[in-house]
């Protein structure tokens, strides 16, 4: 019988040339006209996943043979784009705007290489077919039209604006914030078209602006009826008969506490630590068993794997289990019974594992500690909190003696430790900024953040030897090219790393680190560091953190926030029942689930991230709002080639734009990092301390532009016929306020605090080398130079991505524009898109359109608005 993975396999074959339907029929000997029905069936299958190719010949082959690769596209708000390849082996390969076709960010396609650079040097490529589309719903302000409308994304990495037919509309009006299903996609110059399905109110009233983006990213908020029905199954307490029933080892004796923030809720982490007679240490780590409440397969176990995290906005949390499971029978409430997972450890004076044992508990927790009093107990001696708990005082003491060890250790063998800077919002009952607060990273922080990492590395451990489908989270090496621009970057700046590209032991990054603490270069250093490293994700297979410089590594610690500790609990629990060992079917089953899983949590921690990001971002840039005019004094966190980036106290972020220098003509220099006066040789450097003033504020693109203060006029010089517009300001839009540092982590995660456990570590630029020269540099957003271009219904990004007037397209044409700098496409010469006389005069500056009666191309969507051209508003 033939199979597809039997056609894949003759494909896959060295001596197989691309067949015609009609001779694999012939070679398969088919002869049964249902049984040809049938593989046609399934050639037309596999070429719609995009696994075979048809050529122009109609011959079938797969696309690696046949020159293509299949990967992921990531798309940039300039317009163009790189595949992330399938292949991990295979490098990135760039995509113009105009070699694009209907391709969005995200979207699975097939690319065809078309330029090699010289000795494996870049490539640059085509997409050929769109194998899986990724966007299906877009987020953003309706802009309406008698006859129709135009959505304008919110993700600036959706470059082409959503035409909406007036039948489609839903009601919306100008300055709405909608959700759009895409009807059809773009096709050459042809619009996407969609419907609005949800108008969130207007994109000023409180609360749509954190609702857009749970929107945009597609989040999850209210649980489906059956999994609430589930949760309130569960218990609200545990019986001495369940307990004795399981056999768990009875912990309750113990002095347990957890140590949280104080406004946590689902705690489900708590430690303690006694000294032996020997010497030695023995840390125990107590992990709430939230896997015995959510069952395999259960309706509470999809939703928890289809949400993979839970996401921790401004204003709020968007859990990954219901609050009754999280908050109650799954969180460690003090001084009430608990089930839970222990690992226990025993340190030799080395901090050493000579002894530890996994296993089912019950614990009971003393008190229910936060951060702040366990830091002002063992820091400031706080009398009145070490009369309160002074029952627990030598426990906190002894803890912290430990953590210090085990940190020393974790540094000497050559762990990466970044130190960012991190902050947070503070809003209000109606979710408006009302001040931003660092979070400090005291020695309670540091305790809790040692015990994690020791307990994951140690179960880890365990489970690898006992060759178990697990899930561990990995930190690959860095690539070898980031490594060596990151090298050349920090040589330039004065500091010297031992190794190479390739060979670059993480102790060498970690002194570089010590050796920059409290210097002008620590956050720029710090930040192109944590770019060359690539991100850390899951994996059933454990290769090893480089971060950490371990060996072994899990993430065990928070089954309540994170699907992959909740599955490993459960895998756990189950070699625990059946002494170390699986059925063969059950260890076979759990094998073929673990690689899924391990991608699908990876994914959704991107989404998570990128969301808790964005909300960072808004509420940094609403706070700033009724700050414009107002003066600060703030340090140079970055320098490119379009102006420099400055940070306030606050950690809020902005740039002052090279145009905006105006006592003298800047050149930037890569190599230092700096802005040099070319008459005056006044030079801004990362470090430098400078006095600003808060210039504007962009709430649609949530950045902010700063002005320096007490800036001169610069002398202008004389050329004969007159001196134009300098190169040009680069097109800067601001940076994202508060991000800045492109890979900086978000949210501290326990256990994660090393390199590259910021999910945003690493993300791919081109040309983010070493000094950012060529891409966006530390401390720039995505959106940072992004040119205001033609769209569809708004002034902000076009079709094909066309360059602002006299910049050069991407294939190196130089794109049509009227006198008035509005685009009027390719064909504005031959007929086609031609201005109408006047056109662009009229209305006061207000959008106005015109018509282009273009041929429609084959399988192009039915809107028919390929030339709609729009006036840029004044």
């Amino acid at each position: 019988m033939i199979t597809e993975q039997t056609i894949l396999e003759l494909m896959q074959d060295p001596d197989y040339k691309p067949m015609t339907y009609q001779e694999l029929e012939k070679h398969f000997g088919i002869t049964d006209s249902a049984e040809f029905r049938e593989f046609l069936k399934m050639l037309n299958k596999l070429e719609q996943e995009g696994r075979i190719m048809m050529t122009r010949s109609e011959r079938y082959g797969l696309p690696e043979r046949l020159d293509f690769l299949r990967g992921r596209l990531q798309v940039h708000a300039k317009g163009f784009a790189f595949l992330i390849p399938e292949d991990k082996e295979h490098p990135d390969v760039y995509i113009g705007a105009h070699d694009l076709s209907s391709g969005m960010n995200g979207d699975t396609v097939l690319v065809r290489i078309t330029t090699r650079g010289p000795a494996g040097g870049k490539l640059e490529g085509e997409v050929v077919k769109i194998v899986n589309r990724a966007v299906n719903q877009v987020v953003g302000v309706f802009q309406g039209h008698e006859a129709y409308g135009f959505v304008l994304p919110d993700d600036k990495r959706i470059v082409r604006d959503i035409f909406i037919p007036k039948e489609a509309m839903k009601g919306a009006v100008d300055g709405d914030k909608v959700v759009v299903s895409i009807v059809s996609y773009p096709e050459g110059r042809t619009a996407a078209e969609g419907e609005v399905i949800e108008v969130l109110g207007h994109k000023d009233d409180p609360g749509v602006d954190i609702l857009s983006i749970i929107r945009k990213h597609q989040l999850p908020e209210a649980f489906p009826e059956e999994v609430m029905a589930e949760a309130e199954n569960a218990p609200d307490s545990i019986t001495e008969e369940e307990i004795l029933k399981q056999g768990r080892r009875d912990l309750r004796g113990k002095n347990i506490v957890t140590i949280d923030g104080e406004d946590a809720k689902d705690l489900d982490d708590a430690v303690n630590v006694e000294r032996l007679e020997n010497g030695h240490y023995r840390l125990g780590v107590h992990i709430a068993d939230v896997g015995y409440y959510v069952r395999e397969k259960s309706e509470l176990d999809k939703e928890a794997y289809n949400r993979g995290c839970s996401v921790y906005l401004v204003d709020r949390v968007i859990p990954m289990l219901p609050h009754r499971l999280s908050n109650g029978i799954c969180s460690l409430n003090p001084k009430v019974d608990r089930l839970t997972l222990s690992c226990e450890m025993e340190f030799d004076e080395h901090m050493k594992v000579v002894k530890h044992d996994v296993f089912t508990s019950v614990i009971k927790t003393k008190e229910r500690m936060t951060y702040n009093n366990v830091r002002k107990i063992l820091e400031e001696e706080d009398p009145e909190l070490m009369e309160r708990y002074k029952d627990l005082v030598d426990d906190f003491r002894l803890m912290k003696e430990l953590a210090l060890k085990l940190r020393s250790r974790r540094m000497n063998r050559g762990a990466v430790d970044f130190d960012f800077v991190e902050s947070k919002v503070i809003v209000d009952e109606n979710g408006k900024p009302v001040d931003i607060v660092k979070r400090e990273r005291s020695i309670a922080e540091q305790i809790i953040e040692e015990f994690m990492l020791a307990a994951n590395e140690t179960v880890a451990e365990h489970f690898h030897w006992l060759k178990v489908p697990f899930i561990y989270r990995v930190h690959d090496n860095p690539d070898p090219e980031k490594m060596q621009n990151f090298l050349a970057f920090a040589e330039n700046l004065g500091y010297h790393v031992k190794g190479r590209g390739n060979s670059v032991h993480p102790r060498a990054l970690q002194t570089l680190l010590e050796e920059i603490k409290d210097t002008k270069e620590q956050t720029v250093i710090s930040t192109m560091m944590l770019r060359s490293m690539k991100q850390a994700k899951y994996d059933a297979d454990m290769s090893g953190h480089f971060g950490l410089a371990a060996e072994f590594y899990t993430h065990f610690t928070s089954p309540i926030r994170r699907y992959p500790d909740l599955v490993i609990h459960r895998v756990i629990r189950e070699v625990i029942e059946n002494n170390n060992i699986l059925p063969e079917k059950r260890q076979e089953y759990l094998a073929s689930r673990m690689p899924d899983i391990a991608q699908h949590s990876s994914e959704r921690e991107r989404v998570a991230v990128e969301a808790e990001r964005d909300t960072d971002q808004l509420k940094k840039a609403e706070y700033m709002l009724d700050k414009v005019g107002e003066e600060f004094e703030g340090i140079i966190s970055s320098v490119t080639g379009f102006g420099m980036f400055i940070e306030l106290p606050n950690t809020v972020e902005g740039l002052v734009r090279l145009a905006g220098l105006t006592d003298d003509y800047y050149h930037f220099d890569e190599a230092s990092m700096s802005l040099i006066g070319e008459r005056t040789s006044k030079v801004f450097r990362i470090g430098d301390e400078v006095k600003i003033r808060v210039a504007r504020v962009n709430m649609d693109d949530h950045t902010i532009d700063f002005e320096m203060v007490d800036m001169k006029p610069r002398r202008e010089r004389s050329f004969g016929g007159g001196f134009g517009a300098r190169g040009g300001e680069r097109g800067g839009r601001g940076i994202k306020a508060g991000g800045g540092k492109a890979a900086r982590p978000g949210k501290r995660e326990r256990g994660a605090a090393a390199a590259g456990e910021a999910a945003g570590a690493g993300k791919r630029k081109r040309g983010a080398g070493a000094a950012g020269g060529s891409g966006p540099a530390a401390g720039e957003s995505v959106e940072a130079n992004r040119p205001k271009t033609f769209g569809f219904g708004s002034g902000k990004g076009g079709y094909s991505s066309a360059p602002a007037q006299g910049e050069q397209a991407g294939d190196g044409r130089r794109k049509k524009t009227s006198g008035s700098g509005i685009f009027i496409g390719e064909g504005a010469g031959s007929g086609e898109g031609k201005r109408k006389g006047g056109g662009s005069e009229q209305g006061n500056g207000e959008a106005f359109w015109q018509f282009r009666k273009g041929k429609k191309k084959k399988g192009a969507g039915k809107n028919g608005t390929a030339a709609f051209v729009r006036k840029k508003k004044k």
